[in-house]
């Protein structure tokens, strides 16, 4: 397949990284301040290196990347609330085209499923967006191929939550060391914020909600609570009755 990326982070790297090792080939990349397209094919190892070494994929428009020649838009852009742009319009940008999306970016999932279930139902293009929720578990599509069968869902869906929490539990440390040591380590982002409130689960939480009930929940519906101000006290309460304490999502 023909690949345009759309966010050139973690994830957007990875993609450019393994998709000619999966007989996928990349012609269009963009990040937030450039782009560049080749209908023939870009070197994935040039884009990434020009990428380290200037702080951009390109130097062309980042909007032309949509309008490429490609099968598949991978939009992996920083997940943002509300809105859910720029991500939503770059979905629906591709489905108007009658191009499939992959989806990494939350956003357009978790604030406006109706509206993108809506699009992908008059384009010949599909949206697919596993990688929102577990990373390479395949939640979301245990959770459709059971048909209606599984009716609730439950468990620790943010890493950099539990990382936290597992070292001030083993080693009593602080939340503030711990969350400097995560951030040292890559574990957490320099802005740590939407996985220690809870935001970050909370989304996820709302994703599985609109697959297992195919319905338009959005962050609004849920509660949301984080780990920021939990004491180590109560690590150390729990530990003494044999317990621990976990940031859950529940559906």
């Amino acid at each position: 397949m023909r690949l345009a990326v759309v966010g050139c982070g973690d994830v957007g790297t990875s993609v450019l990284e393994l998709a000619g090792e999966h007989g996928n080939e990349v012609v269009a990349v963009a990040d937030s301040t450039g782009g560049v397209v080749d209908d023939g094919g870009l070197d994935a190892g040039d884009v990434l290196a020009r990428k380290r070494s200037r702080g951009v994929v390109g130097s062309g428009d980042p909007e032309a990347v949509l309008d490429a020649d490609y099968d598949v838009l991978v939009e992996a852009t920083p997940t943002t609330l509300g809105d859910a742009e720029p991500g939503f319009s770059n979905v629906r940008h591709a489905l108007q085209r009658d191009r499939h999306v992959v989806l990494a970016n939350k956003g357009p999932v978790a604030e406006r499923y109706d509206d993108v279930r809506t699009l992908e139902a008059d384009s010949a293009g599909t949206v697919l967006f596993e990688a929102t929720v577990g990373g390479a578990i395949p939640v979301l599509s245990t959770v459709a191929d059971r048909d209606g069968r599984v009716t609730a869902a439950r468990g620790v869906l943010n890493g950099t939550a539990n990382f936290i929490l597992s070292r001030m539990a083993a080693e009593g440390l602080g939340y503030e060391h711990v969350l400097a040591e995560a951030q040292d380590l890559g574990v957490a982002e320099a802005d740590p914020s939407f996985d220690v409130d809870g935001t970050d689960a909370a989304l996820k939480c709302v994703i599985l909600a609109n697959v297992l009930y195919n319905d338009g929940h959005t962050l609004a519906d849920a509660e949301v609570e984080g780990i920021a101000d939990l004491p180590g006290s109560a690590l150390e309460l729990a530990a003494e009755d044999g317990r621990t304490i976990r940031l859950i999502g529940e559906v």
